[in-house]
């Protein structure tokens, strides 16, 4: 049978941190060294020069979600493919993204070290949240007044980098994605298909984050793909997306896999593949399987592997670790409650503040529909509601009883700057923590951010004194 696609898959030898993996460090010398040379092999292997396209000029969108350790594109491979680029031919380069909610892009940079790699190697560091945008559709289901499960919201802002560089000039330019080898609780996985929710604006992205998240995936795949696609798996996480650090021996599996492609979806099924999973594991392949989006792959079977996955023999969680504060009564609904919003997306942040910045406990965080009234008027002290259906059902009743300072919002079905700033307050977890650099700084790219126009939901630097929601 003629193979469809074909999936570069390339193991890294050199030591990996043999100590714990709760101190996350830069990587070793040996293992730079490697990455360098497995970028050039498999760039080469795949045309090399020829990649490039009319402009010359190459665009790079990293896995630049956050700071947490292991959430990230580690920027030791960032390095090594720019420097591939500028050495074959690249007029200029780009390296752009729109981090998650609750962060500013520019802040983002400056706490993984992109902005230095910008700096050292005369990338153009571009930051999506700060761009002005364009309206528009989510094509893959009708709105919820024609179809009781369809979307939410049928439209969404889009940066007019992305448009005019990624869409218009398609044909011109070099696009390159360069996601992390990670679980996602929410998605399944989040490689390079997933990467691209970025290009959503952070104020977009709150509503379907739900059990529309994975077709609102393939509606943004239908309008840009990358050209190639690597993946960086010098490390991937299990559990989810967003590893606790405390539980990164668990949680961080040291797996030194690169893994490469032209054809996004065909490179995502493989790097599902290695950990276990399937496209019924992973929605969002499926669909996009499902419309097209996969030039022709439908299987494994349909993708030609070079290079060995046959040691990939587990399947690994990808749903949260069971770890959460004692002290914090978790309330679900029972009639809805959405994995992939107002469920997994509160319970990663609550796990992160109670495992890596000494969370206190003593509430109650209540989500989805469906809720015993009895239990909700048993609540007594400070409750964070999050999500819509949650707010439409009970808040009014608490609010009622408890009185409104008691009472924190989170509206939408994922917004995770309202999450974060009532966590923020309950748990007394300082936000200035979650960038490890000087304070400083870091006020300063938040200034900058939002002087250059910066659409980003970010919560409070002092969220954790006053109540902001």
């Amino acid at each position: 049978m003629e193979k469809k696609a074909s999936v570069i898959v390339r193991h890294l030898n050199a030591p990996y941190q043999e100590e714990s993996r709760t101190q996350f460090k830069p990587l070793g010398e040996e293992m730079v060294r490697e990455i360098k040379a497995a970028v050039a092999e498999i760039f080469d292997r795949s045309g090399g020069e020829g990649l490039l396209k009319e402009s010359r000029e190459v665009f790079i969108k990293p896995n630049g979600i956050d700071g947490q350790p292991y959430c990230y594109t580690r920027p030791e491979l960032v390095e090594a493919v720019i420097e591939y680029w500028k050495a074959h031919g690249a007029k200029k380069i780009w390296l752009f993204e729109n981090s998650t909610q609750s962060n500013a892009t520019r802040l983002v940079f400056a706490v993984i070290g992109y902005d230095k790699i910008c700096k050292r190697t005369g990338a153009v560091p571009v930051y999506l949240d700060e761009d002005k945008t364009v309206t528009y559709e989510f094509k893959g289901k009708k709105s919820v007044g024609e179809d009781p499960d369809g979307y939410f919201v049928t439209t969404f802002e889009m940066p007019q980098f992305v448009i005019k560089h990624l869409i218009e000039e398609r044909d011109k330019n070099l696009y390159i994605s360069l996601p992390k080898l990670k679980t996602h609780s929410m998605a399944g996985v989040t490689l390079g298909v997933k990467n691209q929710w970025a290009f959503p604006a952070q104020p977009s992205r709150g509503f379907d984050h739900n059990y529309n998240l994975h077709h609102k995936l393939a509606d943004v795949l239908s309008y840009v793909r990358p050209d190639f696609t690597l993946i960086e798996g010098v490390e991937g996480t299990i559990y989810g997306h967003y590893p606790v650090t405390a539980l990164a021996d668990k949680a961080v599996l040291p797996l030194k896999v690169l893994v490469a492609g032209k054809n996004v979806v065909a490179t995502d099924m493989i790097g599902a593949r290695i950990f276990g999973l399937t496209l019924d594991d992973v929605p969002h392949l499926k669909d996009a399987v499902e419309r097209g989006y996969a030039e022709g792959v439908h299987h494994l079977e349909d993708i030609e592997v070079d290079g060995d996955i046959s040691c990939f023999k587990e399947k690994y969680p990808y749903d949260l670790y069971d770890y959460y504060p004692k002290d914090v009564k978790i309330l679900k609904g029972k009639i809805r409650c959405c994995k992939q919003g107002c469920q997994n997306n509160p319970l990663t942040l609550l796990q992160i503040l109670y495992g890596d910045h000494k969370g206190k406990g003593g509430w109650t965080l209540i989500m989805g529909y469906g809720h015993d009234p009895a239990e909700i008027d048993a609540i007594e002290g400070q409750v964070l509601i999050c999500g819509d259906c949650a707010i439409k059902e009970v808040s009014e009743r608490l609010i009622q009883r408890l009185g409104k300072k008691n009472v924190f919002l989170s509206h939408k079905c994922n917004t995770l700057s309202e999450t974060a700033a009532a966590m923020f307050y309950l748990m007394k977890v300082d936000p200035m923590e979650f960038a490890p650099i000087n304070p400083l700084k870091a006020l300063s790219c938040l200034v900058l951010s939002k002087l250059h126009g910066s659409t980003a939901l970010v919560p409070s630097p002092f969220s954790n004194k006053f109540k902001t929601v």
